[in-house]
């Protein structure tokens, strides 16, 4: 796993990742939505590649308009092979670990509603009802500044 900025990421890995994203949220969840969204381009990126192959994905974002500025964590997907092996919290818990120690904000996510338990894992809780997203149940997380 390893973290690159939008400026940083090599053609091949930008296609990867817009593969992989694409190959989770719009095919298998059968949704078609605008993933292009002009955000790539100030997020961070965290690419796990397994055998030249990427098998998860998230975003992080230092500020967001949308979220009054504070930190957000996007796109979190990995490919089906690595699903229920932990791997998904290896992910979370980077950029969680990435958010605090280079940002050191609350972060508010915007989360698919059944991942409501797997979030509140990493200290999400929940801050709305629940709204449809590319037409898919959504629930706003937020994550308070975690201070020591």
């Amino acid at each position: 796993m390893y973290w690159r900025s939008w400026q940083d990421l090599s053609k091949q890995e930008l296609y990867d990742l817009l593969q992989l994203r694409l190959a989770v949220f719009s095919v298998e969840q059968d949704c078609p939505y605008q993933d292009c969204d002009d955000l790539d381009q100030v997020a961070h990126h965290l690419l796990a590649y397994n055998d030249n192959q990427l098998v998860g994905y998230l975003r992080v974002f230092e500020a967001l308009d949308k979220y009054q500025g504070n930190a957000s964590i996007g796109r979190v997907c990995s490919c089906e092979s690595m699903r229920g092996s932990g791997f998904g919290k290896q992910l979370m818990q980077a950029a969680v670990i990435y958010c605090d120690e280079n940002f050191n904000k609350t972060i508010i996510i915007s989360a698919q509603a059944y991942l409501r338990d797997f979030y509140h894992e990493f200290g999400f809780d929940v801050a709305s009802e629940i709204y449809l997203e590319d037409g898919i149940e959504h629930i706003k997380m937020v994550r308070e500044m975690q201070h020591d």
